[in-house]
């Protein structure tokens, strides 16, 4: 068996260990992601949401970045349309 045969099936080895291990867990990593991304964009929308944030001076750099993840992030808060005036997405 040469180097280029055993490296070859040590790494479909590790695939599949790491498959076995990670496929359980692959939704409550998905939806653990997702809540830290929700409170985030509540961070970075606070202030505008009427909601005292004290980093807003750090975070309004940051709403060009998140505008474009604005519709669906209200639409998993449960916001039919947009809560804010100047933001129209639906």
């Amino acid at each position: 068996m040469s180097q280029s045969d055993k490296d070859s099936l040590f790494k479909r080895l590790e695939k599949g260990l790491r498959e076995f291990y990670v496929a359980p867990f692959r939704q409550s990593f998905a939806r653990a992601q997702r809540d830290e991304e929700d409170l985030f964009m509540l961070m970075v929308f606070a202030e505008t949401l009427g909601v005292p944030n004290p980093a807003a001076y750090y975070t309004l750099e940051l709403l060009p970045v998140v505008y474009e993840r604005f519709h669906e992030w209200h639409k998993r808060m449960g916001l039919d349309h947009s809560p804010l005036d100047h933001i129209k997405c639906c």
